[in-house]
Order: C-alpha cells, then structure tokens, then sequence
C-alpha cells in the first residue's frame, strides 16, 4: 500500500507486519491505537514523519516472508492460529505472571511502591481475559468459521451467526481497549520496564516477563482489530 499522512498505523501494519518494528522502536501503538493516522501519531510522540516514512521504505525493500503475510491468509486460518499461538501464551503464562507479580510486590514493594500497582493491574488484566478468550473461541470464531463455510457450500449466510459476530465484535473491540489501557499504565509505572540495581533475580523475571506478555498482546490485538474484526465485520 502507499503510506500517506491519512493511514492509518494499523492499516499500514496490516499490509506489511514489518513495519511494526518501526512503529515499536518509536514507541507507536499499532493494536489498540491502530486506527490513528501516522501524522498524528507522529505528532503525538513527537517524532519527525519524514523519519518514519524513510524507515518504512527502508523495511519494504526487504525480502517478505510468506509466514507473516497475515492479510492473505483465510478467516478460520487466522482464526486458529491466533488461538494456537497467542491465546495458548496467555494460558501458559499469565497466571504465572500475576504469581511473580505479586511476590515482588511483597518483597519490594516498601522501595517500590508502583509494585502493589502493577500487581493489581496485572491481575485484573489476567480476570477480564478469561472470559475474553472464551467469547472469542467459543463465539466469534465459530460463528465466523460457520459462515465461511456456508460460502464455500454456496449457502445462505444465517442472520443469527452473523449477529453473534456483531454484537461480539462490539464487546471485543471495548475489551481491547481496556486492556491496552492497562497494559501501557503498567510499563508507564515501570518506567518502561527499566530494572533498579537493588532488586533480585525474580524482580528481573517478572518485569522481563511483563514486556514479553506486552509484545505478545500488541501483535495478538494487531490480528484481530486490524485485520480478523475487520474481515469478519465485512462478512
């Protein structure tokens, strides 16, 4: 796609998931942020927009690889990968998360009092995501996969799946912008993940540990708001 003033971050992420590591080295959100255009994201963070727009270039004369041209791949494809891949991350890891969290907390919290903070939010991002996985494996995604099957079998799309994608989209879309709410109030009260020279080893753990749960959730949230929700809201 050309990249102009008016994209969208999300949009031009979408085209070419490169991209994300320019956006990700300025400090850009392109998930839940994703649909701000590029001059005002650039205006926001301050960044000169000749710069972004030359490391864009500079990405897309790089060789693309099949694996990450998610825009191409079929609804219940990505559908499934998303929940093999980043919906299968959290399970594995966010209630270990919380647990070190929470322990730090304890013991540092008297030098660290932004640990009782991070902690707490942590644990009601871990609360509003069960449900939130749930909606999407056990509505969203089988309802769009009904009806993507219907248009292979040349069927008639049923109004009662397609207003189950309405409504969950809705709610979804909602639920992702608290989410990334929280997590950017957590690395915000981490000063960007920063590690103090008085901590232990499960200190670094846990906010190495909170920075791959971030970057796991703005690519998981990328693929789904700018490009699944978009798909599935033009079913």
């Amino acid at each position: 796609m050309k990249v102009t003033s008016n994209s969208s971050v999300g949009e031009i992420v979408a085209a070419d998931f490169r991209t994300a590591k320019v956006f990700e080295k300025h400090g850009i959100d392109f998930c839940c942020g994703g649909q701000v255009s590029l001059a005002a994201s650039c205006t926001e963070k301050g960044i000169d927009q000749k710069i972004i727009e030359e490391e864009l270039e500079s990405i897309k004369n790089q060789p693309v690889e099949r694996s990450q041209n998610y825009t191409a791949w079929a609804l219940p494809f990505l559908a499934d990968y998303i929940v093999n891949t980043h919906h299968a991350y959290l399970n594995e890891n966010m209630e270990q998360i919380a647990a070190y969290a929470n322990k730090i907390a304890g013991v540092h919290g008297g030098h660290h009092p932004e640990l009782y903070e991070i902690a707490s939010i942590f644990g009601k991002i871990v609360t509003d995501m069960v449900p939130h996985l749930k909606e999407e494996e056990e509505i969203l995604f089988p309802a769009i996969k009904r009806i993507e099957a219907g248009k292979i079998a040349g069927l008639t799309k049923e109004t009662k799946d397609l207003e189950l994608i309405r409504l969950s989209l809705e709610k979804l879309q909602k639920e992702h912008e608290a989410i990334g709410d929280a997590v950017h109030a957590i690395r915000h009260l981490a000063k960007g993940y920063a590690i103090p020279d008085d901590v232990c080893n499960t200190f670094r753990i846990t906010y190495q540990k909170l920075e791959e749960f971030e970057d796991d959730l703005h690519k998981h949230v990328h693929l789904e708001n700018n490009i699944l929700f978009l798909k599935a809201a033009q079913l």
